[in-house]
């Protein structure tokens, strides 16, 4: 049975030494958020609020609004869902999310050197020219 190439992997395509680096730190990133285990996607707002009492502090000039209150809020299927946190909850899962972000930020990065590579390959000019050339063929027919 012929030895099957993996097509994924950086050797069977020709990266640049800095991609495969930066693509290496990237992994190094990635393997450091995996082992904390925790992602939330969403973001956690601070929120401050006026109450329905006319003679509260939060109606004065300047007013002294209640709270801060911790809302975490994330679309799920195109809606928007909110909870409230305590502060402890805030303090827990703000990681969480700022894990999130970062893996976002990390898979864009290796989405632009994948795509880098791509536009670097050689072999994607040959066939453009060959193309080229079989539609020239085409032409004169």
């Amino acid at each position: 049975m012929p030895e099957t190439t993996d097509l994924c992997h950086p050797e069977t395509v020709r990266v640049a030494a800095s991609h495969q680096a930066e693509a290496e730190k990237i992994a190094a990133e990635l393997a450091a958020i995996a082992s904390s285990g925790m992602v939330l996607p969403g973001s956690i707002t601070q929120r401050r609020t006026r109450c329905g009492r006319r003679n509260c502090a939060c109606h004065a000039d300047p007013p002294r609004l209640h709270g801060p209150y911790w809302q975490w809020t994330r679309k799920i299927a195109a809606k928007t869902i909110c909870r409230w946190l305590s502060a402890d909850q805030h303090r827990d899962y703000q990681p969480w999310i700022d894990n999130d972000r970062r893996l976002r930020e990390l898979l864009a990065r290796l989405e632009a050197l994948g795509a880098a590579a791509f536009d670097a390959d050689p072999r994607r000019e040959r066939q453009a020219s060959r193309a080229s050339s079989r539609t020239g063929t085409e032409a004169s027919r």
